[in-house]
């Protein structure tokens, strides 16, 4: 395998990536309204389009207005969408003014070029608006691929989608229409106020066209299929790429032998070196190659989609049914909480861990690494004071080893503290929950004491035999609702809950 940066180091290049390529974007963007689309006076959609019918009718300086606007609306995304969402956006702003007034300032500098008038780089209207706006959709595609944006009806559409069902699109969409019609009224005692919002509807056509071809064809993906006797030294070549292969079991019908056949997903930017590849360790392999339309996941696109329900989903790692029904209970209809079950987890997740925390962490950072979800784990002890704290992380499996027999956890714990006076216990749970960057942790304990005999009929584990401290009923005796308010599990899970709706 090929050796991995720190996860910090990865998003510090990643991010600086990102704003190199949203700066030549807006160059670009800046080259086709300066030189393409405002010596001719044709009016593009967006806060830019706003500028620019401003900018014909009184000559004040398009970066000038586009700015003001934009800083308006980026006060109210600020409060209404926060700081994340607006960081890039508030630097291609300030960027892209910055750029449109230094393209004219050098503009202005060339021989017989009057201040304040931009010269006409082409003599023919029609081709400049094709022109200007094949530049616009290469821009704007570069930000987009980028994580960026130009802010502009962006915003708008971005809070506007924040409270109604409408897509980005239609926002956005609805928004260059109003820009680019309304520039007929302004211009309606002009002979070409008409051919002004003509030559806008197409700018404004060509510029959504060339976003979604260079957008699609910088996202498109390649399959291969390869057979190869040699298929397991292939397959971690191409793993040592960073890329996965899945193995699957075929048969050549023809030679009526068993054969092995990769299957692998990459971007077509990567298939002329994973050709090579395959060639020098197997000249004799036979492979086919097509276009996939789209390719969602790691290393890929994110699905950007909506579901049928707008709950977040986060995975349990559990199929403990009485820990799941508890802890939806407590976090409520707010969040899709997924059993491991529910993902089609059916390994037995390695719990080796000498602490709560260990073997929560490294339930939760299994399902992460393997089936991508946001996870949450718990693990969940006795800790009896005469016993030095056992049976602690050992409390499903104390009696035999193999977890889970609670009759048989709960008879040794008896005979172990057969005759002591000291019944002090506490019940503890830890909950790891692991996100695409990062670890948090939420602890919950409550004290009590071990009875001498079973009391209740509820819940599950030791609770027939933990007496909380201030009460007179065991957490088998109570309710779910009781339990659930006072409960170590409850206690983490409440705070957990806490941490995803302030994130939410």
């Amino acid at each position: 395998m090929q050796p991995q940066l720190p996860t910090f180091a990865r998003n510090f290049w990643q991010e600086a990536r990102d704003y190199v390529f949203i700066t030549f974007a807006l160059i670009i963007y800046a080259t086709g309204l300066t030189c393409f689309l405002l010596p001719y006076e044709i009016t593009t959609g967006g806060f830019t389009g706003v500028a620019s019918i401003i900018y014909y009718i009184t000559h004040f300086e398009v970066q000038n207005t586009y700015l003001l606007i934009n800083i308006i609306f980026l006060v109210a995304a600020v409060i209404e969408l926060g700081w994340k969402f607006c960081i890039k956006t508030i630097y291609a702003v300030l960027m892209l003014s910055f750029i449109l007034w230094a393209m004219q300032r050098i503009i202005e500098m060339q021989p017989g070029v009057e201040p304040g008038h931009l010269p006409k780089v082409l003599s023919d209207r029609t081709l400049s608006c094709i022109i200007g706006g094949i530049f616009e959709g290469v821009a704007l595609a570069m930000c987009f691929l980028n994580n960026g944006s130009t802010g502009g009806t962006d915003i708008i559409a971005a809070i506007v989608n924040k409270y109604k069902n409408l897509s980005l699109g239609n926002v956005i969409l609805i928004c260059d229409i109003i820009v680019i019609s309304s520039s007929y009224f302004v211009f309606r005692d002009e002979a070409d106020s008409l051919q002004r919002v003509i030559l806008g509807y197409i700018t404004l056509s060509i510029s959504s066209v060339t976003l979604d071809y260079v957008m699609n064809r910088r996202r498109q993906s390649v399959q291969f299929m390869i057979f190869s006797r040699n298929y397991s030294k292939i397959a971690d070549a191409i793993n040592a790429t960073g890329r996965g292969v899945t193995v699957i079991d075929g048969t050549g019908w023809y030679t009526k032998t068993e054969r092995k056949v990769l299957v692998c997903l990459a971007k077509r930017s990567e298939s002329i070196n994973i050709f090579r590849m395959i060639k020098s360790i197997d000249p004799y392999a036979f492979m086919s190659m097509g276009n996939v339309l789209g390719v969602y996941g790691e290393g890929f696109d994110k699905i950007k989609a909506k579901s049928n329900s707008d709950k977040r989903t986060i995975v349990f790692a559990t199929n403990n049914a009485h820990k799941l029904e508890e802890v939806r209970q407590i976090l409520g209809d707010q969040f899709e909480v997924r059993s491991l079950d529910d993902i089609g987890c059916h390994r037995d997740i390695p719990e080796t861990g000498s602490t709560f925390r260990e073997n929560a962490l490294q339930k939760a950072q299994f399902v992460k690494t393997y089936y991508g979800f946001d996870c949450f784990a718990d693990d969940s002890g006795l800790e009896c004071d005469a016993l030095g704290g056992a049976p602690g992380v050992l409390s499903a499996r104390y009696a035999d080893g193999k977890g889970h027999d609670n009759e048989a956890n709960m008879r040794k714990l008896l005979d172990a503290l057969n005759g002591n006076e000291n019944r002090k216990a506490d019940f503890r749970t830890v909950i790891a929950f692991v996100t695409d960057d990062s670890v948090h942790y939420f602890e919950g304990t409550v004290d009590g004491k071990i009875l001498a005999e079973r009391r209740g009929e509820g819940g599950f584990g030791y609770d027939p035999l933990f007496l909380p401290d201030g009460y007179d009923q065991t957490f088998a005796e109570m309710s779910a609702e009781q339990k659930n308010g006072i409960s170590h599990r409850a206690q983490a899970v409440a705070k957990f809950a806490a941490f995803l709706t302030k994130k939410n």
